[in-house]
């Protein structure tokens, strides 16, 4: 298809397209479309493949209504409950990542936001991290305020995540009580303290193409560089539990969509790769170059030692990639 190629050769020239042609690229076959965003990737990141790992470091009774969340005390998920972990079990889940070639590990808890007493533990388990390994830190803590963001980068953190989930038009039908707003406020907060950002959200939640693609230039515009990208895994209890899981080809036309709109992020699958028959290999060749390794917050995922030999056989490197 004459028109995709010339997309690629401009976008490899430097030019970053707009919706029009994100939605144009919707349309181009299937096969061409992957392996167009497979050059764009090689071209801009080479052979490089961020991993990461997570750590549900404190676990439901969130006051959230997020539709597709198991964590959410509106839903009877039965969810295992748990309050922050202690300084010594999130050292040591970070000291074994890191053994294991893994080079970013992310704390995750429940919740809107975190109070500053847990936000202190939480500091001084990261100050405990850097001392003892090499490996660098992410949190997902909510929505915290630009002073707190301070505190996570004084104790050395790096990144923090935050989920737009899907384009702002949609937000509203998977959650009621906070706003995107709030959610872009928080990311802000978090760039003016000198963190970096990793926003990306949920495939499958009964959005359109062009929502995603809305998402995601949402996320270009913030300036992000790591886009993780989740495939909803229906849990029972919650609103989505009927839903019908997505398909391996379509998965792999979104990250390739992406890849055109963001030529060089990371773009990462995250939860529900699992799903999939390949556990993403597909999706690797489509634009995809990042991963979150290891199991999900309340769901099982693939295990470190099959992802490094997964990108082994693909051609990657594990390496950081920042914006």
């Amino acid at each position: 298809m004459q028109e995709l190629e010339v997309i690629k050769e401009e976008i490899i020239n430097g030019r970053m397209i707009g919706k029009a042609e994100a939605l144009f690229l919707v349309k181009a076959p299937l096969e061409e479309l992957c392996s167009a965003a497979d050059e764009i990737r090689e071209y801009f990141c080479g052979s490089s493949f961020d991993i990461c790992t997570i750590v549900n470091a404190k676990s439901g009774r969130c006051t959230e209504d997020c539709k597709y969340c198991a964590q959410s005390v509106f839903y009877g998920t039965g969810t295992e409950e748990y309050p922050l972990l202690d300084m010594e079990t999130i050292v040591d889940q970070a000291a074994y990542n890191h053994e294991r070639g893994v080079l970013r590990y992310s704390l995750v808890a429940s919740g809107r936001s975190m109070p500053d007493p847990e936000l202190d533990l939480v500091c001084e388990s990261i100050r405990k991290i850097k001392s003892e390994t090499g490996i660098e830190v992410c949190t997902s803590l909510g929505l915290l305020g630009e002073e707190q963001f301070r505190k996570l980068k004084e104790a050395g953190v790096s990144r923090i995540h935050n989920n737009l989930e899907t384009s702002r038009g949609f937000f509203t039908k998977i959650c009621t009580t906070h706003t995107y707003d709030e959610k872009i406020d928080a990311i802000k907060s978090a760039q003016k303290a000198g963190l970096k950002v990793c926003s990306g959200g949920i495939m499958g939640l009964g959005e359109t193409m062009e929502d995603r693609i809305d998402m995601v230039l949402e996320i270009r515009g913030l300036g992000i560089k790591s886009i993780p990208v989740n495939m909803l895994n229906p849990i029972a209890g919650t609103p989505y539990e009927g839903e019908k899981q997505l398909e391996e080809d379509e998965m792999r036309r979104i990250l390739a969509v992406f890849r055109f709109l963001v030529p060089d992020a990371s773009i990462r699958m995250a939860g529900g790769r699992g799903l999939l028959a390949d556990k993403g290999r597909s999706c690797f060749k489509s634009g995809a170059n990042a991963a979150i390794s290891g199991d999900m917050l309340t769901t099982a995922g693939i295990s470190i030692r099959e992802d490094m030999g997964m990108l082994k056989e693909l051609g990657y490197k594990a390496v950081l990639w920042d914006e």
